[in-house]
């Protein structure tokens, strides 16, 4: 079943989350016309790779119009109209950067995964479950609410402005009118009327001034208090979830519902900044004695201007945080002279500040790091957003070419440079800009969440756990000197993470039983979810009990190990893997003779066994595991073709495959059989012809086992042998003598 197959069963509330991240950027039609050819191609690789990224956007184009050709048959008006707008976009937005579509459907692909593992547990965790908190979500559209009304207000105040400046025009020229008259005809009954009319319009004037002043007062004030308060939060809120989404959590979104927001009430503040130079415009034409303009005015364009500043400051915001784009899933760890890429946003969409903001992006700007390292970047560290490299338009901009270099300490040699950089110290990437319109010039300046700096790959493993730890425990988005004493981590947080990097990762997160069997071997015990807190030393920096590696070393090795050789058999939910070998002996005990389990090795790094249960001839049980299979013997053959071609050779019987039934009752060839790379073949003998006369060779992992030993079986005599090789000897030697030979 594909992938998208899955996500169409699942329950509404999940669905609800596939629809959040689905738009005109990667629309949901073509997610569903191609959803095999999509889950197919390899976007994850493409995001790095422009040339390959620019091949599959073609194909992509290629898979489109044949779904128009197809659909125009069928004379389907509605289809054929949203096909030929997707057209046009994947030709006009992406042409030029290829690799934004890839990164687009990779990352929808892997939130799918995610959500599909999150409708398999059992309960939702901590972290997941606050993000996605009702009381945000209606907080969220009581923003919008108010956003939308402010916006109203303004327009109307607007009117009254108009109004005014329409009574006051009509005021000044009755005035002057009055003005011209030679002085014999000012005494007249009729001038004094007028003079009178004049008096009530005048006092009508200074009723209106008043009252639009209080109107932008209002506005003024309600816009303060939005921001002071819910905004606000709804950006720290959208900055925690960019956070969780960092380390594998749900893709945040809700930045576009922000940037409407902003937006909005920039476009207020200047409707009201343009309302008060119309009041002082027209008191340059007419004052009195009581004009509330010149007391109030100076006032409330002070309290505009401090607005102005403080939203245009808090719409500076990095978009998508530093990462490689050779390791799209572990962003915030950089590498001396790789390349990495960085994304901001202005919040505030203005037509006037396309191409006019010029952002600058430095490395550690006046900040004390506990480092003695210092850093420069290297590359294109300036350019100007603009609103045509973004899918959706947004006012951004995007570096792609920055580099980190260390520089030389004042003895002339470089720092730590080396296999032992401390993967601990966090530094900060900083960005600059400055806002000139309007006659206002703001200063603008943000930074990226910590980063953590490697000169060595083997170095990624503990610099994503320092990445992981600081974001899980804090929210504090600049403080580099975390790891000087980092807090402990509560475990059900901590295990909900854990299983973010299996979904978000390989595709598949863990269940309870999963994480039951992590908490034990992190605590050493059995403990409650909720209460344990752990430290960081537990978690990366003390080795494990009897072993030369820490926790996180164990299980970074097996996401490795399930990435490059067992990936489908872990999406397919096959492998128990975290499981001990006392639970796996209580679960295999009562079972079928020949149930086996997968389970990834305790005591090797990124090494995965099987074991199965055999009944003696005086029916006990006993239990055999085979020595862990390494990447290196995965390599050489695939995990599904050993399940299925494995043979025991027991005492003098004939070799054959112990492993019948996936536990708990799965027959192997059912759970397996659409993985094997091809069927057995059948057995050949050697032929008389020339050279092409080979015995076709298939490697057989074979196991030798004694019925006289009571200790666990660890086969290290696995052997590779040709079914071929094997006939030929079955027909001139005996069982024993085989037997005799493998030992």
């Amino acid at each position: 079943m594909s992938q998208w197959s899955q996500v169409q069963q699942l329950e509404i509330k999940f669905l609800e989350q596939v629809d959040q991240f689905y738009d005109d950027n990667f629309p949901m039609e073509i997610r569903h016309l191609l959803a095999q050819w999509i889950e197919s191609q390899d976007w994850e690789a493409a995001a790095n790779n422009e040339a390959m990224a620019m091949i599959l956007l073609q194909n992509l184009i290629i898979q489109v119009d044949e779904q128009l050709d197809r659909v125009s048959q069928e004379k389907n008006l509605l289809l054929i109209h949203n096909l030929k707008r997707v057209r046009k976009l994947l030709q006009g937005k992406y042409h030029g950067n290829p690799m934004h579509i890839a990164v687009i459907i990779s990352n929808c692909l892997r939130e799918e995964r995610r959500i599909l593992a999150a409708a398999s547990m059992p309960v939702q965790g901590p972290l997941e479950k606050s993000l996605q908190n009702s009381v945000v979500s209606e907080r969220q559209r009581n923003v919008e609410h108010k956003v939308s009304a402010i916006k109203n207000s303004a327009q109307m105040t607007d009117q009254d402005v108009k109004y005014l400046e329409d009574l006051q025009e009509e005021f000044d020229f009755r005035y002057k009118t009055i003005q011209s008259l030679e002085q014999n005809d000012k005494n007249s009954a009729l001038i004094k009327q007028e003079m009178l009319a004049l008096q009530a319009m005048l006092n009508t004037l200074d009723y209106k001034r008043k009252e639009v002043l209080s109107k932008i007062g209002r506005v003024i004030h309600e816009i303060d208090v939005l921001m002071s308060n819910m905004l606000t939060e709804e950006l720290l809120d959208w900055k925690r979830r960019q956070q969780i989404a960092c380390i594998g959590g749900p893709l945040h979104g809700g930045l576009d519902q922000l940037q409407n927001c902003f937006t909005l009430l920039a476009e207020s503040l200047f409707q009201v900044r343009r309302q008060l130079e119309k009041l002082d415009e027209l008191l340059t034409r007419l004052t009195y004695d009581g004009d509330p303009i010149p007391v109030q005015r100076p006032q409330l364009l002070e309290k505009v201007n401090f607005l102005l500043y403080n939203l245009f400051r808090n719409s500076f915001v990095v978009e998508r945080q530093p990462c490689m784009p050779t390791h799209p899933q572990r962003p915030m760890v950089l590498k001396t002279l790789i390349q990495f890429t960085v994304k901001l946003r202005l919040l505030i969409k203005l037509p006037e500040l396309n191409y006019q903001i010029r952002v600058k992006a430095t490395i550690d700007k006046n900040v004390s790091t506990v480092s003695n390292r210092r850093f420069v970047l290297c590359g294109t560290h300036v350019k100007a957003m603009n609103m045509d490299e973004s899918a959706n338009g947004s006012l951004s901009v995007e570096f792609r070419h920055l580099q980190p270099k260390e520089m030389k300490t004042s003895a002339g040699s470089k720092g730590n440079e080396g296999p032992h950089m401390v993967t601990e110290e966090l530094h900060s990437i900083s960005f600059e800009t400055q806002v000139c319109l309007y006659g206002l010039t703001i200063n603008l300046e943000t930074s990226s969440l910590p980063v953590v700096m490697i000169s060595n790959v083997s170095q990624l493993p503990n610099a994503w756990a320092s990445i992981i730890w600081y974001n899980l425990s804090t929210n504090d988005p600049q403080n580099l000197s975390f790891f000087n004493n980092p807090p402990a981590a509560t475990l059900s947080q901590l295990l909900e993470v854990l299983s973010w990097q299996f979904s978000s990762y390989v595709g598949r997160g863990l269940n309870s039983e999963q994480l039951n069997m992590l908490a034990e071997k992190l605590t050493g015990q059995q403990v409650s979810y909720n209460d344990y807190q752990l430290s960081w030393a537990k978690f990366c920096k003390e080795h494990l009990p009897g072993k030369s590696f820490t926790f996180w070393i164990w299980l970074e090795a097996i996401l490795d190990l399930i990435k490059k050789h067992i990936l489908p058999l872990w999406i397919d939910g096959y492998i128990m893997g975290f499981v001990s070998k006392e639970k796996e002996r209580i679960l295999l005990k009562d079972k079928t003779p020949g149930t086996f389990l997968l389970r990834f090795s305790e005591s090797n790094l990124g090494g995965i066994t099987f074991t199965w249960v055999d009944q003696l001839e005086n029916g006990d049980v006993t239990f055999h595991s085979v020595e862990p299979y390494n990447k290196g013997r995965l390599s050489a053959l695939p995990f599904a073709d050993i399940l299925r071609d494995y043979k025991v050779i027991m005492a003098d019987n004939v070799p054959e495959n112990p492993l019948k039934y996936l536990y708990p009752d799965i027959p192997k060839d059912k759970a397996f059989g659409k993985h094997y790379s091809c069927q057995p073949s059948e057995v050949s003998k050697p032929s008389d012809g020339g050279g092409k006369g080979y015995v076709p060779s298939v490697f057989i992992p074979v196991s030798k086992i004694f019925n006289d030993s009571t200790e666990p079986h660890s086969p290290s005599d696995l052997l590779p042998m040709s079914p071929s090789v094997y006939a030929v000897l079955r027909e001139h030697l005996s069982p024993t003598a085989i037997e005799t030979a493998v030992s």
